[in-house]
């Protein structure tokens, strides 16, 4: 057998691999721009910085979020506003409690009774006589000027109150009538009503069974019928000072309508130091307004 010329061999080889070559140039070509030569044209990649390209992207990221920022502001509900002249109420805080003030003690008006003619605050009248009417209390001796009898509790009193005044004043006191009795206040009553007429007396005295003399705890002092002993050291000091010693003015000027009696400057009443500073401090001037009583002007029968 004979073998083929090894020549052809090698140009059909040879022209194999020229045309491989070209073809693989080509494809390299259309896939990759070409990087040098006459003609060529820079991608953007090339031409701009990659820090500039980063740069951009962030700004163009900014932009955005602030542009849904603001598309978010303007798009949402808003809240109602409060209408121009309405005040708006500001929450307070909450109160602290207030103490509660501790009360002031009033005035026992029946610790004592006004009907038992043997206590200190009877109330004696044209209509409240004495039960029984020819009531007797116990009596001490006064040792002072004019001298009588009256209740301990009201003759101590009234001593130490004629004491003062003459410490004050250098003057002294003198009883005119303390306690009476029922049988010395018939006799007493039965004088005015010859002198003056029986209404003129009822004005003046009390009739027996209805004097505040017959209870031991009323006294006149230095006179017995002058309304002008109010207005004399003497009488002034009293009305301004009896209270302090349990004493009371009983017909006070301008309260006839009330006590029954005209005025009688010198007439007080024992009642205790208790109940004349509160009739003092209230102002209150008879017993009648002071318990809450009848007027008495005149007797029932």
């Amino acid at each position: 057998m004979h073998a083929e010329p090894s020549v052809s061999t090698t140009k059909r080889v040879t022209h194999h691999n020229g045309w491989s070559e070209a073809c693989s140039c080509a494809l390299s070509q259309a896939l990759t721009p070409p990087r040098c030569g006459l003609g060529a044209t820079p991608s953007y990649a090339e031409r701009v910085p990659r820090g500039v390209r980063i740069a951009a992207i962030a700004g163009a990221a900014i932009a955005v979020i602030l542009i849904l920022v603001i598309a978010i502001v303007l798009l949402a509900p808003s809240s109602p506003s409060t209408p121009s002249g309405v005040a708006t109420k500001t929450p307070s805080s909450t109160p602290s409690p207030t103490p509660t003030p501790t009360p002031t003690p009033t005035f026992n008006k029946e610790q004592l009774s006004i009907d038992d003619p043997a206590s200190l605050w009877v109330v004696v009248n044209k209509t409240r006589p004495l039960n029984p009417n020819n009531y007797a209390p116990a009596l001490t001796t006064l040792n002072l000027p004019g001298g009588g009898q009256m209740r301990p509790e009201a003759a101590a009193a009234l001593t130490q109150m004629f004491a003062d005044y003459q410490a004050q004043s250098g003057a002294q006191l003198k009883v005119v009538s303390p306690y009476r009795s029922y049988g010395t206040q018939v006799s007493t009553y039965n004088g005015w009503v010859s002198r003056l007429g029986k209404a003129q007396a009822d004005r003046q005295s009390a009739r027996p069974g209805f004097s505040e003399h017959q209870t031991g705890l009323a006294v006149d002092i230095n006179t017995g019928s002058d309304q002008g002993f109010g207005k004399t050291p003497a009488g002034l000091w009293l009305a301004a000072n009896s209270y302090k010693y349990g004493f009371i003015v009983r017909y006070p000027d301008g309260f006839e309508p009330i006590t029954g009696y005209e005025y009688e400057p010198w007439h007080f009443r024992f009642v205790g130091v208790d109940l004349a500073t509160e009739m003092h401090t209230t102002g209150v001037q008879t017993l009648e307004q002071f318990f809450g009583l009848p007027a008495a002007p005149n007797y029932l029968n």
